[in-house]
Formats: structure tokens, sequence, C-alpha cells
């Protein structure tokens, strides 16, 4: 993962409404929640969720279980700003995703637009998918967003890795069963459009084991 100054330093000079990954509304995400985690008390990740709003539109939809991990905490300060009140709902964790330690089988949902892609290393790859297995139960849901292939190669000044359905759920293997895709073109606040793969994957579940 990538140090924590890094991206300190940007949410520190930039505001929320100016990164390249900024959206008013995460209506993708959003939509693919509801789809598969219809169930208001599901508990749920939004992995590098920093001052990304999709924290608002679970709260608005009624969400009861949310969680924010960021490696940054000037993003996740940016977030509880602006929900003010609101942010005492939410459980916010300050840590890097490849090294915390989160509940096994905590989360029916894991939620990441735009941290996987910057795992430029297999085996930091690898250990984001170890963590994605370990934290969601069998039977829940993974929902894991990257440039896709006609989008950019690097983003905030780092390489990224970009990826298609296909080549997604190849890094993730048969732990994982790919349900559904979805493309979106994303309008950055600088007027450029990046385009981004949404894979949506299902945590199998394990057979009983041999008596």
């Amino acid at each position: 993962m990538q140090q924590v100054d890094h991206w300190e330093h940007i949410y520190r000079t930039k505001a929320a409404s100016e990164v390249s990954w900024f959206q008013l509304e995460a209506r993708v995400s959003l939509a693919l929640i509801r789809q598969v985690a219809p169930n208001l008390d599901s508990p749920i990740i939004d992995v590098g969720g920093g001052a990304s709003t999709l924290v608002d539109g679970l709260l608005d939809v009624g969400y009861q279980s949310v969680t924010v991990l960021d490696l940054a905490p000037s993003a996740l300060a940016l977030a509880q700003g602006r929900l003010g009140l609101q942010a005492e709902r939410v459980s916010w964790i300050t840590s890097d995703v490849l090294t915390v330690p989160l509940p096994d089988a905590g989360y029916t949902l894991w939620h990441d637009r735009a941290v996987f892609h910057f795992l430029t290393h297999p085996e930091d790859r690898a250990r984001y998918v170890a963590q994605t297995r370990r934290a969601v139960r069998p039977g829940g849901h993974a929902i894991v967003a990257s440039f896709s292939p006609e989008g950019p190669s690097r983003c905030s000044g780092l390489e990224v890795v970009r990826y298609s359905p296909d080549t997604m759920h190849a890094e993730f293997g048969a732990g994982f069963r790919l349900i559904d895709s979805v493309r979106e073109d994303h309008r950055t606040p600088s007027g450029v459009t990046q385009a981004f793969v949404y894979c949506l994957c299902r945590v199998v579940e394990e057979s009983p084991s041999e008596p």
C-alpha cells in the first residue's frame, strides 16, 4: 500500500470535491449494494471510503451498520465533518486495509471504489483478497471498482492496474463468484472522463468438512 503521507497531503491540499474520484452521489455503488444487501441491518464496510459520499447515501437509505475504513485520517475527518451528528451512526477505522485486524466474517458486504487498482504488487493484491475472504461472511458479497482497460494508467501521481471483469475475477479466484459487472464513465471535477468497471462477486460458501 502507499504511505499515509501521500494521501494525507492530497486531502490537506485539496477539497473533497476537487479530487478526481469525487462523486456528488455514489449512484452505481449504492444501486449494487441495495441489489444484494436489501436488509438494512446488513453490516457493510466501505474500504478506502475516505471522504466519499457513499456513506451519506447508505445512511439516507437507512442502513444501520456501516463501517468506513481509510488510510488517511484527514479523509475520514472530511466525511465526519460533512455528516455532522450522523457521523456517530458510523464506525470509522483509520488503517491500512492490508494489515487492519478486521473481524472474521464480520460483514455482509465489502465495497471498494478505487483502492484495489493502486495495488501494483502481486503480493499486496493477494493480501487484499485474503482480507476480503476472511472479513466477508460466506454468501456475502464484494463490490470492487477499478479503472477499466480504457481508463487512465495513473491516478494522483501513482501507477494503477486496470481491469476487465475477467481479469479482476482472476485476481480474486475460486472463493468468489462473479455475478455482475457494470461500466461507469466517471466525469471528474476537471471535466475528464474516466472509465471504471465495477465487479460484484459473491463469496462462495465453503463445503461442509468431510467426517
